[in-house]
């Protein structure tokens, strides 16, 4: 790839980037701030007399027009933001998500504090759901119309149909009541116990990988049997190449590029909020934020939390893009 078709490429990639983010936070600021539900109402206190009313609005900037709190929303990402005057004032540094009154924090400093276990969740689940799924898929494909390919296959379709929330459960009960052998909730910060932090996060690594493994799994199992069966794996097995060398080394590469999209994919989804397994695990992420805001109609926690999680699948979907050129040399070249 040229070095100016290349920045070109990322120059695109970045402001297609700018594009759908700026639309997801129209839309989201749209969406939660049209609602009957009044902030400044809940914020209010009781009595809340129509002065006092007046009073939270202003503070709050809630008695603008629905664009001009838009914009505002939009300069606090980038410079910051003030809500209120005088000595009452309260600074949200940039970026700011937004300030939650309810819980007197800056969005920004909750989703901080609650990134730690989302991403140690989504994270240790992918590297498990991602191995496991590329190779059960691989030895399905290789072991054809075998008793291998029928397990494998029969506990995929298992995977993809089961509702996460009951997997959980039934995790729950057998291994950590039943057996005794994980413990079935908590989270421990790595920095105080490497141990404990991996030990409180297998069972919903296991989990999750398991639900997105059978994914994994039948996809690649697909797209392995379609490469064997080109004229360049025929053509490197006539050659003498070793069946182990025609797998990794021809087969393999064409394979990942389909998984590596869905990979990005999920796992951006998973980074920004995995709602119900943090639910079912007792684990204060990024998705229990996010539920407990629309229990309380925390709406600048709602559109926060909504926008960060946003940024994060843009992101994880362009560094797919990246890596497609690591993966097929064609892409490279086609964008020079």
């Amino acid at each position: 790839m040229r070095s100016g078709g290349y920045a070109r490429f990322l120059a695109g990639r970045l402001l297609g980037m700018l594009a759908v983010l700026l639309v997801i936070a129209l839309v989201s600021y749209v969406i939660f701030y049209l609602l009957p539900a009044n902030p400044a109402q809940l914020s209010c206190g009781r009595p809340c007399t129509p002065e006092r009313l007046a009073q939270a609005q202003t503070f709050m900037g809630y008695d603008q027009p629905w664009w001009r709190q838009f914009l505002d929303f939009l300069g606090g990402l980038v410079t910051g933001r003030t809500y209120g005057t005088g000595a009452a004032a309260i600074q949200c540094s940039a970026p700011c998500f937004g300030y939650s009154f309810r819980l007197n924090a800056s969005v920004t400093e909750l989703i901080l504090a609650r990134i730690p276990v989302t991403f140690s969740i989504a994270i240790g689940a992918a590297v498990l759901w991602l191995v496991l799924g590329v190779a059960a898929g691989v030895l399905s494909a290789l072991k054809r119309g075998s008793a291998t390919d029928r397990v494998l296959m029969t506990a995929a379709v298992a995977g993809v149909s089961a509702p996460a929330y009951l997997v959980g459960l039934l995790g729950i009960g057998l291994f950590g009541f039943t057996l005794n052998m994980v413990p079935v909730s908590g989270y421990v910060p790595l920095t105080e116990s490497p141990i404990d932090w991996a030990w409180h996060l297998v069972l919903p690594w296991l989990v999750l990988a398991f639900l997105n493994a059978a994914l994994y799994t039948r996809l690649t199992r697909g797209e392995m049997l379609e490469v064997l069966s080109e004229d360049y794996i025929r053509t490197a097995r006539a050659k003498g190449v070793s069946e182990r060398r025609t797998v990794s080394h021809h087969a393999l590469r064409n394979v990942l590029i389909p998984v590596v999209t869905v990979f990005g994919l999920d796992l951006g989804g998973l980074l920004g909020g995995a709602v119900i397994t943090e639910k079912v695990f007792s684990m204060q992420g990024l998705g229990a934020l996010l539920l407990d805001a629309v229990g309380n109609l925390d709406l600048q926690v709602l559109v926060g939390v909504t926008l960060f999680s946003a940024f994060v699948i843009v992101v994880a979907n362009f560094l797919v893009d990246l890596t497609y050129g690591l993966l097929d040399p064609r892409v490279k070249a086609g964008a020079g």
